[in-house]
C-alpha cells in the first residue's frame, strides 16, 4: 500500500505539535519548580538573530495548520500571533490540531498537481509535492527541533523521547 499525502500529512502534524505541546508542559513545570518567569523561556533564543521560543512555537503551528487547508483548496486557519503565557501557546496548538483533525483523508487526494502561492511568497508557486515535502514537513520539524533546542539550552529536562513521542507497536 503506498502512502498518501493526507498520510504523511495530517498525522505527522498531529503528532508533532502534541509532543511540542508536551514539551511546553515540561517548560511550564520548570518554570514553578524553580520560581522563573516564562517569559524568560518564551523569549529565549539561541542566537541573536533568530526568533524566540513564543514564535518558534507559532510557526510550527501556522505551518502545520495551513498544509491540509491549502493541498485541499480551503482557506486555512487563521490565528493570532499574540501568545504571551505557556499555556495560551498550548491552546494555540490543540487549536491547531482540532482544527487538522477536521480534515477528510480525500481532501488531499489531488495534492499533488495543485499550484500553492504563499502570501508572503507571491512570487515563488509551489507545486503541492514540493509544497507539502520540502517546504512544509522541514519547517515544521525545524522549528520543533529549534523549541526543543531552546528549552534543552535553557535547562529544560527534555530527552529524545519527548521530541519523538512514544513508539507504537505493530
Amino acid at each position: 500500500m503506498s502512502l498518501s499525502y493526507y498520510q504523511v500529512s495530517i498525522p505527522v502534524f498531529v503528532r508533532m505539535l502534541g509532543n511540542l505541546s508536551a514539551l511546553l508542559d515540561k517548560a511550564a513545570a520548570f518554570c514553578a519548580d524553580r520560581n522563573v518567569d516564562e517569559s524568560v523561556l518564551l523569549n529565549a533564543r539561541l542566537a541573536p538573530d533568530m526568533f524566540p521560543l513564543v514564535k518558534q512555537v507559532q510557526i510550527a503551528t501556522d505551518q502545520a495548520k495551513g498544509v491540509g487547508p491549502r493541498l485541499a483548496g480551503l482557506e486555512p486557519l487563521k490565528l493570532d500571533d499574540k501568545e504571551t503565557r505557556i499555556d495560551e501557546l498550548k491552546e494555540r496548538i490543540a487549536t491547531a490540531v482540532s482544527y487538522l483533525n477536521t480534515i477528510a483523508p480525500s481532501a488531499l487526494d489531488d495534492a499533488a498537481d495543485k499550484i500553492i502561492t504563499m502570501p508572503w511568497m507571491p512570487d515563488h508557486p509551489m507545486r503541492g509535492d514540493f509544497y507539502l515535502l520540502h517546504f512544509v514537513l522541514p519547517n515544521v520539524y525545524f522549528h520543533v527541533t529549534t523549541a526543543y533546542a531552546i528549552l534543552r539550552h535553557n535547562g529544560v529536562a527534555l530527552g529524545k523521547t519527548d521530541y519523538i513521542g512514544g513508539i507504537e507497536r505493530p
